[in-house]
């Protein structure tokens, strides 16, 4: 009786290889890679030319006009200077007011707001009585635009016949200018923020503490562990992964605010409120200084391009690398 492998040594010497192993299979495998790189690149084509178009032109041509004083008016800018436009900018208060300013509210999300969120979120992850509604009641401020948020806060914290002084005088305090004292108008703007975004980041922390599998708590509570370190050692590591996300958002936001600033205070008063993108719009559209407001916009898009490329070298790694491991073993 002939062996199984010497009976296919035999059939593949008499018939020769099979179909498609020889010279004119490379060729077709190359037919099949250039036919599915071209149906590809037909179905990225229009949104790469809309990214083209809507981010990478403006850009540059943002940073070509930052090097230029110009009004934008007159075709071309023609009046070369280089890179006094930056210089003049990190020479200038308001500027240097800016950058504290947006730390300020980055260190004010980073201290009370998110806290706040996450503290709420695990307090509506609880059974309880009307707790839709609470989650609707919370988040419903998220849903407005920032420009009907800023008219009613406005209407507010009006130092005659606002609501917040109303409040006060009923306990026989005398209202503050929220919106008109240098002192004060930082700390009413981050109120604002708060209210307006902080239901956000709740739905975030929320729907990260509902994948965290019931048993990891039951089990640490059968240890002995109670709530604080069910929450301490449980949840907190395993809610990591939503908090970055949570917290690069809440910088990013607060590095490009604008249409919240612009409609409560324009940035006054005296620019004790301006952020970065309000001095852009001055100069730009207020003062048609368009050559310096690109330059404002130039380091505005560098400080937010760092702080995400670092922020997801350093800390997104982790979640980035264990995400792209799972798509891997479920293909």
């Amino acid at each position: 009786m002939t062996p199984p492998a010497l009976a296919d040594e035999r059939r593949m010497t008499r018939t020769g290889p099979p179909r498609g192993a020889g010279p004119a299979a490379a060729p077709s495998a190359r037919r099949r890679r250039f036919r599915l790189l071209g149906t590809i690149t037909l179905f990225l084509l229009p949104a790469l030319v809309l990214f083209a178009l809507l981010v990478l032109a403006p850009i540059a041509v943002a940073v070509y006009t930052s090097a230029f004083k110009w009004n934008g008016l007159g075709g071309l800018p023609r009046n070369f200077v280089g890179l006094d436009n930056f210089t003049r900018m990190f020479g200038d208060e308001v500027f240097v007011g800016d950058l504290r300013r947006g730390a300020l509210l980055i260190a004010l999300s980073l201290v009370i707001q998110l806290p706040l969120a996450l503290a709420i979120a695990m307090l509506l992850n609880q059974r309880m009585r009307g707790r839709a509604v609470y989650r609707l009641l919370f988040f419903a401020p998220y849903v407005l635009s920032e420009v009907i948020t800023g008219v009613l806060f406005t209407m507010i914290f009006s130092p005659d016949a606002g609501l917040a002084n109303q409040i006060l005088g009923l306990a026989g305090i005398d209202g503050p200018q929220w919106l008109a004292d240098p002192s004060l108008v930082m700390m009413t703007l981050f109120l604002v923020m708060t209210w307006k975004y902080f239901g956000f980041h709740m739905i975030l922390y929320l729907a990260g503490r509902q994948g965290i599998p019931k048993e990891l708590g039951e089990a640490a509570a059968i240890d002995g562990a109670g709530p604080w370190k069910r929450f301490r050692y449980v949840t907190l590591p395993l809610l990591g992964p939503t908090i970055r996300v949570s917290v690069f958002l809440s910088v990013i936001g607060a590095i490009q605010l604008f249409d919240l600033v612009w409609v409560l205070t324009a940035g006054g008063p005296i620019h004790s409120s301006e952020t970065m993108a309000v001095t852009m719009f001055q100069f730009g559209f207020k003062r048609s200084q368009i050559g310096y407001a690109s330059a404002v916009s130039v380091v505005m898009f560098v400080i937010s391009l760092v702080f995400a490329l670092g922020y997801q070298r350093f800390v997104l790694r982790r979640d980035t690398e264990g995400a792209i491991t799972t798509m891997r073993a479920q293909r």
